[in-house]
């Protein structure tokens, strides 16, 4: 008996030996942000997930099996009765290193409300995997989610594509570089979003305010560890990773959601300028004197969740 014990223990061991830990970086997470803004924001509250009654969670299922792990979304139904047959993809942010789908939760809860289907997906962060990685995971989550829309009764021309902070700008180069091919597991995949919905990502890395932020600390800012190099190193890079570089007649409509910190949002005169010039519908909204996590606190989630809401039935009218 001890001889099996023995063997079984060291079966395990050499188990977990053999699968290497991932990094994984926790500085990003709703409690700080709160305990940050809350002697700054008088009014700020932390709001809890309520779904509502027929409203369904699916958590943790695989959409993307890599080498050494799989990639899992969570997924937000409405109650059967109550369905827009809209899908929702909503990355999370974290400046490209942190996060957590689950910083969404209360998003997607108020939403599922609405009559939306929101997917929530884990994508690989720049400790585990630098750029283009989870521009990639964020492309398979779409081509998972409109391959699998009948099971959750929405059609593959109805799924649109949004993010906040890192999330919103990756969710912006996906969108906007789907007509160029770009950041794609195979060529064929069919990516497309029916609309973005930017929630104060940055859309060009390459202007003077976009460099102030986020190149400030060189080599050690959270966009030069993604981007594989700061500004000075890869510029090439950085403009490959701007969002605006790709807007053109074939980009979706789009929503632009600001907290009011304009280098968030650093490059949407650009792109509103060129979705109007081609006749796409382009929306803006621009909160004052709010913290960055405008979808994450009340008194700004409701609003957030209004003018999601509002813009994606204007898409149907």
């Amino acid at each position: 008996m001890k001889t099996l014990l023995h063997c079984a223990a060291l079966a395990c061991l050499l188990l977990a030996a053999s699968v290497a830990a991932r990094p994984v970086d926790d500085s990003y997470t709703i409690a700080s942000r709160f305990e940050r803004y809350r002697s700054l924001y008088p009014g700020i509250a932390w709001p809890a997930v309520a779904p509502a009654p027929g409203e369904t969670m699916l958590f943790d299922r695989a959409y993307k099996t890599l080498p050494d792990r799989d990639l899992h979304l969570d997924i937000f139904r409405p109650a059967p009765d109550h369905t827009r047959h809209q899908g929702l993809v909503l990355v999370h942010g974290g400046a490209w290193r942190s996060g957590s789908k689950a910083h969404f939760y209360v998003l997607a809860d108020r939403l599922a409300q609405r009559g939306y289907t929101v997917f929530l997906p884990e994508i690989r962060l720049s400790p585990e995997a630098p750029f283009p990685a989870g521009l990639v995971d964020v492309s398979d989550t779409m081509v998972w989610v409109k391959t699998h829309a009948a099971e959750f009764g929405l059609s593959p021309q109805k799924i649109a594509l949004g993010g906040a902070s890192s999330g919103g700008q990756m969710a912006a180069l996906v969108a906007y570089s789907d007509a160029a091919g770009l950041f794609r597991s195979t060529p064929q995949d069919d990516r497309s979003a029916n609309a973005l919905i930017d929630i104060d990502g940055v859309l060009d890395f390459t202007t003077p305010l976009a460099l102030q932020f986020e190149n400030a600390n060189g080599t050690q800012s959270s966009a030069a560890k993604w981007l594989g190099g700061s500004w000075d190193q890869v510029p090439q890079r950085w403009k490959e990773a701007s969002a605006a570089t790709y807007v053109g007649a074939k980009s979706p409509p789009t929503l632009i959601i600001s907290s009011g910190n304009a280098h968030f949002t650093e490059g949407k005169d650009q792109v509103m300028a060129s979705l109007q010039a081609n006749h796409i519908p382009a929306r803006w909204y621009a909160f004052e004197k709010a913290p960055h996590d405008i979808w994450l606190f009340e008194p700004w989630l409701p609003t957030v969740v209004d003018t999601i809401d509002n813009f994606l039935k204007s898409l149907h009218e």
